[in-house]
């Protein structure tokens, strides 16, 4: 490779990450539309295997129901979590916390000479809190607008839908390149729904499990830490330990007991391991055929551009790049370099 192609590369791989990070608020909405656009079609392919009426009903009425199980499935869970988020601030149970928290505090200061509420005091001084009001009700103004653009791209994917084959074609120009890249849309579509779909199953069995065991040791709001851990479980090897520890703190300012502490751990990291290492990759198999390592770069590459949703999106991302380059000469070599094995499904 010359010096010049080197250049060149170099440049347009600055050039990307710059359009990334400037264009986060454009691209962001956009790629979470495609990702829930693919739950769409997973629910839908499921509606169309209904005996008898499966496959009589328009695609427009399978979609009308794929989205409204969806959103109803996310509306269940946002009014239980609710109900659990309130009992965490009820006044009785903040009372509790804040003398938990003192005894904790005054047992550190007591063995190793540093006092923890010191540190908060003096930390929280240096705050200000008016910036950090204006920018919670910054982000929540924008989040509220990112979610009516992610409805409206969801929308229009799936109206854009019925006549992308059409456009294919007549941009492929003949029957042998129209095949080939609908094998390798068809190719990108199954790998990215395939992994959503069992990435989730994996990640609820994980969020049941906890929300058992949590409920059984007796941690207040078990739903609300199943949820969090369901939710970490999207995010590869860091997720889960981050999962680990919120309930285990919950358990700590709910006794200040470090045995309680360590039971949640000891617990829920035992779910997480046995999930993680067993469950799941007899679930997945290879069928993403990503390299460990890659996974962990994309990980901490789309997580400092987009921060935690980049770090969800990461491994669909990567598949995404895996199968293009894959499917051309000039970038297979790439493609090689990312997967699994250095062998790729043509």
């Amino acid at each position: 490779m010359d010096l010049k192609r080197s250049t060149s590369i170099l440049i347009l791989l600055i050039a990307i990450v710059f359009t990334l990070i400037i264009g986060k608020k454009f691209l962001l909405p956009l790629v979470l539309a495609g990702l829930i656009w693919f739950f769409v079609k997973e629910i839908r392919k499921l509606s169309e295997r209904i005996p008898f009426i499966g496959k009589r009903l328009p695609r427009w009425l399978h979609n009308l129901v794929s989205i409204s199980v969806l959103y109803g499935i996310v509306g269940i869970v946002v009014k239980m979590l609710a109900i659990n988020i309130n009992e965490l601030t009820q006044e009785d149970n903040l009372a509790v916390y804040i003398h938990n928290l003192e005894t904790i505090n005054n047992f550190i200061y007591q063995q190793f000479g540093i006092s923890v509420e010191t540190f908060l005091n003096n930390s929280t001084d240096k705050i200000n809190y008016s910036s950090l009001i204006q920018g919670a009700i910054s982000s929540a103004t924008e989040q509220l607008g990112n979610l009516f653009m992610i409805g409206l791209y969801v929308l229009f994917m799936l109206l854009e839908e019925t006549a992308f084959t059409g456009k294919l074609a007549a941009m492929a120009g003949n029957e042998k390149k129209k095949e080939e890249w609908n094998n390798t849309l068809k190719k990108i579509s199954d790998s990215i729904g395939s992994y959503l779909v069992l990435k989730t199953v994996v990640s609820l069995l994980t969020g049941v499990l906890s929300y058992t065991v949590l409920a059984i040791i007796g941690i207040d709001a078990p739903l609300f830490w199943a949820f969090l851990i369901f939710l970490l479980n999207y995010i590869p090897t860091v997720g889960s330990l981050i999962a680990t520890l919120f309930p285990a703190c919950m358990a700590l300012l709910q006794s200040s007991e470090l045995n309680l502490a360590l039971m949640v751990i000891v617990a829920v990291g035992a779910i997480q391991l046995i999930v993680g290492n067993i469950i799941e990759p007899r679930v997945m198999g290879n069928s993403l055929n990503v390299s460990s390592l890659v996974v962990i770069l994309a990980l901490s590459f789309w997580g400092a551009i987009w921060g935690i949703t980049g770090m969800v999106l990461s491994v669909p991302i990567t598949v995404i790049m895996v199968i293009l380059f894959g499917q051309f000469e000039s970038t297979r070599k790439i493609a090689l370099l990312l997967s699994d094995k250095g062998k790729l499904e043509l």
